[in-house]
């Protein structure tokens, strides 16, 4: 039997925040959107631009990831591969989507949710305690000759 392969690799933004559900079992399922662009110049001279759309879903302990560490705006690179299912919408209609069902996620750039606050950054070297007298008694009574280096 021959070989087959289906490996998806993308890096793009999300369209839109991590939606984390879990499965009547427990399991952890986050869906997210991603748009890809590529950009390529005519014959002519002409730039243009095009802009995918893809559906993400993701399972278990990286799903629960990407939902705390994912925002809409975030740049991020997926692996995966490819999976097509069907579906019936609620006025009956018979439907199947194609979807990337990644199994390894990189954060590329996040962006901070709306209203939180960014972490403060000390502007000072934090201070250290002062030695006991006894200690500064002790570094006070060697001489510069005495190290050896």
């Amino acid at each position: 039997m021959a070989r087959s392969l289906n490996s998806v690799q993308l890096i793009g933004n999300l369209t839109r925040d991590p939606e984390l559900r879990y499965t009547p079992t427990g399991t952890a399922v986050c869906t997210l959107g991603l748009a890809t662009n590529r950009s390529w110049t005519t014959d002519t001279g002409e730039k243009k631009e095009e802009t995918e759309f893809h559906r993400v879903v993701v399972w278990n302990k990286l799903a629960e990831l990407c939902a705390q560490l994912l925002s809409k705006g975030s740049k991020v690179y997926f692996h995966g591969r490819l999976a097509t299912r069907s579906y019936t919408t609620q006025d009956g209609q018979q439907k199947s989507t194609t979807e990337i069902v990644a199994d390894d996620m990189i954060v590329l750039s996040s962006k901070k949710p709306v209203g939180e606050e960014e972490a403060e950054v000390p502007t000072e070297a934090p201070k250290v305690a002062k030695p006991a007298k006894k200690q500064a008694e002790a570094v006070e009574d060697v001489s510069p000759d005495d190290i050896p280096f």
